[in-house]
C-alpha cells in the first residue's frame, strides 16, 4: 500500500487572513480617529490663542472681551484655511503635479509668509464701507457688531466646510458685518451700491475665471496638443506659457499680495509684469529644449513640461491669498482691539503683530487638519484634472483679478479658482461632442441623447451645490450675524 501524502497546504492562511482583517480594523479605527484629533488640535491652538491674548494684553479694561475676540479669530482663521486654500492647491493635487502631503507643506509655508510679509498692514474697520461707520460710532455697539460677524461668518464657513463647499470668505464677512450693521444702526446705514456690487460678482467672478481657463486650454489644444509635431510646438509655445504665468503672477503679487512691502499702481504692476514675462520667456526655451530631448510624440509627454510651473502657481497662488485673506480672519478682531484700548471706531486700524500670527497660523492649521477634504474636491471631483489644464486654471485665477482691477470689478478669488476648473470641464465637454458629432455625421448617424449624456465630463451636482452655496453665502452670514448682535448685547 503506497502511502499517499496530502498536496502541501498554505500553513499561514487563516493566520494572514486573521492579520488582513486586523489590518483593515485598524485602518478603519485610524480614519474614524483622525477627525477627533484634529478638532483636538485645533481646540488646544484656540485655547493658546485666548491664553495668548490674555497675556499680551494685560489686565486692562475689557480684557475679557479681547479674549472672546481672539478666541472666534482663531475659529474664523481655521475655518479659512480649511476651505479656501483648496482653490489654489486643488488644481496641482488634482493634476497629480503635487502629493497632498506636498500640497500642505508648501500651502503652510507661502501661506504664512504670505500673512506675516505681505499681509494687509490696515483694515477698514467696516469690511470694505459695507457699513458707515459713524452709524456705530458708540464703541459697545460697535465691538458686539464685529464679534457677531466674525461669529456668524466663521460658522458659515464651518458648515460649507463640512457639505464640501468652497466659499468666498471674504462674502462670508461682508455679510456678516452688513447683518450686524443693519440691526445696530438700520437699513439706511449699510452702502447699498456696494451690495450690489457684490451680488454681481457671484455672477462675474465664475464667468470671467471659466473663459480665461477654457481659452488657454483650447490655445493649448490647438497650438501644441492638435498638431502632428507636438514637440517643436512645446519648444515654440510652452516658454511663452511659462513666461505668461510669470508675468502675470509677478503683476499679481506687486498689485494685490505686497501692498504692505511697496505700494504700487496698476500700470507699475503691468510694466513689472511685462519685464518679467519677456525674460522669463527667454530664460524658458533653453531649459524646455533640454526636457523635452528624447520626448515621445504624444500628448501624454508633453504633460512633464507644465508639472514645474503649475507647482510653483500654486506657491504663488498661496502667497497671494495669505496676504489678502488673512485681514478676513484678523480684521475683526483688530478692530475689537482697537475698540476696547483706544475707544474708538477708527475708519482703519493697524493690526498687532499677535493678532496676524493668529491670523497666519489659523490659517495654516485649518488647512493641515481640515483642507484635505476640500482640497480633494476642487482638484478630482469636480472634473478630471491633467497638468495642462490645472495650469490653465491656475493662471486663470491669476489673470481674472488683475483683468477685473483694471474693470473696477468686484470678484472673488475662490469663485474665480473654482470657475476656472468648471470653464476647463465645460470646454472639455463642448470639444468632445464636437468631435463626436463630426464623426457621426461622416458615418451618418446622429449623436443620441444617451451618448450626449454619457459624454458629460463635468458632475452637475457640484455645479448646483456650490452655486448654491455661493448664492446663500451674503444673506445667510448676515441673518446669522444679526441674531447674533441681539443675544450678543441682550447678554453684555
Amino acid at each position: 500500500m503506497t502511502d499517499q501524502t496530502p498536496p502541501p497546504v498554505n500553513q499561514w492562511k487563516t493566520l494572514d487572513k486573521d492579520l488582513a482583517r486586523f489590518s483593515q480594523l485598524e485602518a478603519a479605527t485610524a480614519a474614524m480617529g483622525r477627525p477627533v484629533i484634529a478638532t483636538g488640535i485645533s481646540l488646544v491652538f484656540v485655547v493658546v490663542c485666548a491664553l495668548a491674548a490674555f497675556v499680551l494684553t494685560g489686565h486692562q479694561t475689557g480684557n475679557l472681551i479681547i479674549v472672546a475676540a481672539a478666541i472666534f479669530g482663531a475659529y474664523m482663521a481655521l475655518n479659512i484655511g480649511a476651505n479656501d486654500v483648496a482653490n489654489n492647491m486643488g488644481p496641482a493635487v488634482g493634476a497629480k503635479a503635487l502629493t497632498m502631503s506636498g500640497a500642505l507643506v508648501i500651502a503652510v509655508i507661502f501661506e504664512t509668509a504670505g500673512a506675516l510679509i505681505a499681509g494687509g498692514d490696515v483694515v477698514s474697520t467696516i469690511s470694505g464701507g459695507i457699513v458707515a461707520p459713524e452709524a456705530v460710532a458708540a464703541p459697545e455697539t460697535f465691538i458686539w457688531a464685529m464679534m457677531a460677524a466674525l461669529i456668524a461668518s466663521a460658522l458659515w464657513l464651518n458648515l460649507a466646510t463640512w457639505f464640501g463647499a468652497p466659499v468666498s470668505t471674504t462674502h462670508a464677512i461682508v455679510g456678516g458685518v452688513m447683518g450686524a450693521g443693519i440691526m445696530a444702526a438700520g437699513f439706511g446705514a449699510v452702502n447699498w451700491p456696494t451690495m450690489g456690487q457684490i451680488a454681481a460678482s457671484w455672477v462675474i467672478s465664475p464667468i470671467l475665471g471659466g473663459l480665461v481657463a477654457a481659452l488657454f486650454l483650447a490655445f493649448i489644444k490647438a497650438r501644441i496638443n492638435d498638431v502632428p509635431d507636438k514637440i517643436a510646438a512645446a519648444r515654440r509655445w510652452v516658454p511663452v506659457l511659462v513666461g505668461i504665468m510669470a508675468g502675470t503672477f509677478a503683476a499679481y503679487l506687486a498689485l494685490k499680495g505686497l501692498k504692505k512691502v511697496v505700494e504700487v499702481s496698476l500700470a507699475q504692476a503691468l510694466l513689472i509684469g511685462l519685464v518679467l514675462g519677456v525674460v522669463t520667456t527667454l530664460v524658458m526655451r533653453p531649459v524646455i529644449r533640454h526636457q523635452s530631448e528624447g520626448m515621445e510624440n504624444r500628448k501624454k509627454s508633453l504633460k512633464k513640461l507644465f508639472g514645474v510651473p503649475l507647482i510653483l502657481s500654486a506657491a504663488l497662488l498661496s502667497f497671494a491669498h495669505g496676504a489678502n485673506d488673512v485681514a478676513n480672519a484678523v480684521g475683526p478682531l483688530a478692530a475689537i482691539v482697537h475698540a476696547v484700548q483706544d475707544h474708538g471706531t477708527a475708519t482703519k486700524v493697524d493690526i498687532p503683530l499677535w493678532v496676524m500670527l493668529i491670523g497666519a497660523s489659523g490659517i495654516s492649521f485649518g488647512l493641515f487638519l481640515f483642507g484635505p477634504k476640500l482640497i480633494r474636491m476642487v482638484g478630482q471631483e469636480i472634473t478630471k484634472l491633467n497638468p495642462m489644464r490645472a495650469y490653465c486654471v491656475a493662471l486663470s485665477a491669476a489673470i481674472t483679478v488683475i483683468v477685473a482691477s483694471w474693470l473696477g470689478l468686484p470678484v472673488s478669488s475662490t469663485h474665480i479658482a473654482v470657475g476656472g476648473v468648471f470653464g476647463v470641464g465645460f470646454y472639455r465637454e463642448w470639444h468632445a461632442e464636437r468631435r463626436a458629432r463630426s464623426l457621426n455625421l461622416q458615418k451618418g448617424t446622429p449623436l443620441l441623447p444617451d451618448e450626449r449624456s454619457r459624454r458629460k465630463l463635468v458632475r452637475r451636482a457640484h455645479v448646483l451645490s456650490i452655486a448654491a452655496a455661493w448664492v446663500v453665502t451674503v444673506p445667510l452670514t448676515a441673518g446669522l450675524s444679526a441674531v447674533l448682535f441681539l443675544i450678543l448685547r441682550a447678554i453684555a
